[in-house]
Order: structure tokens, then sequence, then C-alpha cells
């Protein structure tokens, strides 16, 4: 039984008609009935029976024309359900994000997402330097918003924003007296160092920036976020250089200072498999470079 003498079925049931449902159908008559006979011979039983006020469906044609719309509406259905998720408007999206784009970012992409994606679920999953890429490449990530980006043969990459690098310092610190930080005022300061880009530690911006300026910082000790890096200022380990945006979920303690000689800045990027045929990526774009220039 194919959906196509279904259809031919219901309208017929319907009209009360060949003719009427041969009409509605934009066919011929005589190829409408023949389908019908083959219908009711794939069945077993007659579907119709003709009184003053036409096809009149049997009992056993009762029963099939209930379920029988039940099964095109089911299909419809699912062929919307298709083109939903082909086209982005349904399915489900997993968002890796970074914790220093949390307090940024995530109050306005939560919101887009919800009124852009209605029909969409969606799940967030916080992710570290050293969680990112493995998140991504074992598909429990469906895209991650990273900084810096990550750099993967098999991982895609679109920037989508930008965030100013700034001095983290203890409140109590002279140098956070200045409204601005030359960044020679540095040497030889403690350094709180997220990780270096696994591919390369030299292609660190916060390398090359002290590298421009002839400036050394030992490093205290490494971490893994951003979270950790401002506990360990809080604590008197040293200073970190970190995106702006890390300010917002700044201890209080802490303070953030401009460089008054460096703009150098860090990508913001959106990060997927180079596979993934999810069409939901690109809506997540759209939302994620929009919530970014908000922020």
């Amino acid at each position: 039984m194919d959906l196509r003498r279904l259809r031919y079925f219901v309208a017929v049931a319907e009209e009360r008609s060949v003719g009427r449902a041969a009409v509605r159908l934009r066919m011929a008559q005589p190829p409408l009935s023949v389908q019908i006979r083959k219908l009711e011979s794939e069945v077993g039983t007659p579907l119709f029976r003709r009184d003053a006020r036409g096809m009149e469906p049997t009992a056993a044609g009762r029963a099939l024309l209930s379920r029988a719309r039940e099964a095109l509406a089911l299909t419809a259905e699912g062929f919307e359900a298709a083109r939903a998720v082909a086209a982005g408007r349904r399915g489900r999206l997993s968002v890796g994000y970074m914790f220093a784009l949390a307090h940024a970012v995530l109050p306005r992409l939560v919101p887009e997402l919800r009124r852009s994606l209605p029909k969409v679920d969606l799940e967030f999953i916080e992710l570290s330097a050293s969680t990112r890429e493995a998140r991504l490449l074992d598909h429990s990530v469906t895209v991650a918003l990273c900084m810096p980006a990550i750099r993967h043969s098999e991982i895609e990459v679109s920037t989508i924003g930008t965030q100013r690098l700034m001095l983290a310092m203890p409140a109590g610190s002279q140098l956070a007296r200045a409204a601005a930080v030359p960044v020679r005022k540095l040497q030889g300061r403690p350094l709180i160092s997220l990780p270096w880009p696994a591919e390369d530690p030299a292609s660190s911006v916060v390398t090359s920036l002290l590298r421009r300026h002839q400036v050394s910082m030992p490093v205290a000790t490494r971490v893994e976020t951003v979270h950790s890096a401002l506990s360990l200022v809080l604590a008197g380990e040293g200073m970190a250089i970190l995106p702006a945006c890390a300010q917002l979920g700044c201890p209080t303690g802490v303070v953030f200072r401009p460089f008054l000689d460096a703009d150098d800045a860090i990508d913001v990027a959106a990060c997927w498999r180079r596979d993934s045929l999810n069409p939901l990526v690109r809506n997540f774009l759209k939302c994620a470079e929009k919530a970014i220039r908000q922020a």
C-alpha cells in the first residue's frame, strides 16, 4: 500500500464521489476508479457502497478512513520535520563555551537562540583550554565559542569578534592606581598564565605582546581557566593578561586596567567539526555574531 493510494481513498471518502474527488486531485476519473479497486483488492474487502448520497464508506472503509487520515497527517508532519531540520529550524544543538565568555555573551546569546530557534533543543557546556578540542572531535559539542580559535585540521573556524587584552591585578597593587598601565611596567612581575595554543606556543597573543615591548614576565603558574587565573591573582600569586570580557566575572579584590601603549586583542571564534552537516551551525553563527556585537 502506498501513500498515493491512501490519498485517493481519503479524497473519494470525503467527497463521496469519484468524479468530485478526481477534480480535487486534478486527475481523470477512470484512473482514480482503478486505484480505488486496487486498494479494495489489497485490503480484501469493499471500502465503498453506492447509495442515494453517493459513495458511502463501508464499516471497513470507515475504519480505514480515520487511520488513513492519521497516516497522511503523520507523513506530512514527518516531511515538515525533515525540512525544518534541514533548514536549521529544528533539531538539537550542543553549545560549548569558555568561561571567559560566559558573562559577556551568554546573557545575550541564549535569549537570541531561544527567539530565533524556538523548536531547537539547546544544551550549554562549559569548556576549558584542555577539553574544548576533544569535546568537538568526539561530537559531544556541536559548536564551541572559543578564545583563541582552535587550530586543527578537522575543525572549521569562523571569527565572530574580538576582545581587547587587559591587565588583571590585585586591587591593592601600585599599578591599580593608574587608569592605564604601560606594558614596560610589567617587567619582572610574576604572570598567571593560561595555556599556550597547543600547536605553537609562540603564537600566543600575550607572548607576542610582551615580546614586542621587550618585556619578560616569569610564569608563576599556568592554569586551565580564566576563573582559576582570577582566583590566583586575588591570592597575590601574580598578574594575568586576560580578555576584557573576563572582568564581568571578576571577584571583589581584583581590578582590570587597559594598557596605555597597546591595544592587542584576542579573537573570539565559533568552532565546529569540518565534516559536520548540521544546518543549525549556520543559524547559530548568525545569533552568536549578533550577541558578540552587543557585548
